[in-house]
């Protein structure tokens, strides 16, 4: 799928489902997107061709900037808030159930919905360029939707301290010692490589033995579909507040200046 306002794409090579997204404003994910990585996840998910899912993003910068600027600001009520966070949960959920291994590669800064990708991952490899944040707090929104999947990876202490700490980012040999990243690279060239040997290995070995492995790494989280709605209903509410719509409206402001 390709618009004016970024695209994804999907192919599938020697048994390696690769889920390529691109935005021109950092990679961020508009409902578009989000609705097209979720189908396409589903697909590979499905599709017995697939033995193991790659998730990137374009480019040599950012890896993804979570959720549209532009697209928050647009929104009017709190059903179409929910609508648009729910785009983040049903893409975590897609990548939790997947009975496929997932993989991300993380080539720069990862922001909110972006770090929630990356820690819905089963295996993350990224570059030393990585940086993570969770902005969210500083729009007056909360990381409400990714809270989870960042819980379960990383552990209470280190997603608060994302969560309260909005403004600042943190490196990614950070991320890596709290559990988000498996790898971290110092060239893109590096990271590819162990990518790429990483989806060798994976697409021959027990498709079986992947999946029983991939039910164990997500036990517990069966209630996942309900609790993440729940929580795009909290975003989709304070979406709304004049704070929130104030901090957006400045940001697009310093942007464009």
């Amino acid at each position: 799928m390709s618009t004016d306002n970024g695209f994804v794409h999907a192919e599938i090579h020697k048994g390696v489902g690769t889920i390529s997204f691109s935005h021109p404003q950092s990679n961020s994910l508009p409902g578009a997107l989000l609705q097209e990585l979720t189908r396409s996840i589903n697909r590979f998910a499905h599709d017995p061709e697939v033995l193991v899912i790659v998730i990137k993003s374009e480019g040599d910068k950012a890896f993804c900037a979570g959720a549209s600027f532009n697209e928050l600001a647009s929104i009017t009520t709190e059903a179409e808030g929910k609508k648009f966070f729910s785009g983040f949960a049903h893409v975590i959920n897609a990548m939790r159930k997947s009975p496929k291994l997932v993989l991300c590669r993380v080539q720069g800064k990862c922001v909110g919905g972006g770090v929630g990708i990356a820690a819905a991952a089963d295996y993350t490899i990224a570059t030393v360029h990585a940086e993570v944040k969770l902005s969210e707090l500083a729009v007056g929104i909360g990381p409400f939707v990714v809270g989870p999947v960042i819980e379960k990876k990383m552990g209470t202490a280190a997603f608060a301290q994302l969560a309260i700490d909005a403004n600042l980012w943190r490196n990614a040999d950070w991320a890596k010692r709290k559990g988000l990243f498996a790898e971290i690279h110092d060239t893109i060239e590096g990271m590819d490589e162990s990518v790429s040997k990483h989806v060798h290995f994976l697409s021959h070995a027990n498709p079986d033995a992947m999946a029983e492995m991939k039910k164990i790494f997500w036990a517990g989280t069966d209630h996942w579909d309900q609790l993440l709605e729940e929580r795009a209903a909290i975003s989709g509410r304070l979406v709304l507040s004049s704070f929130t719509k104030n901090a957006i409206a400045s940001f697009k402001s310093k942007v464009k200046s």
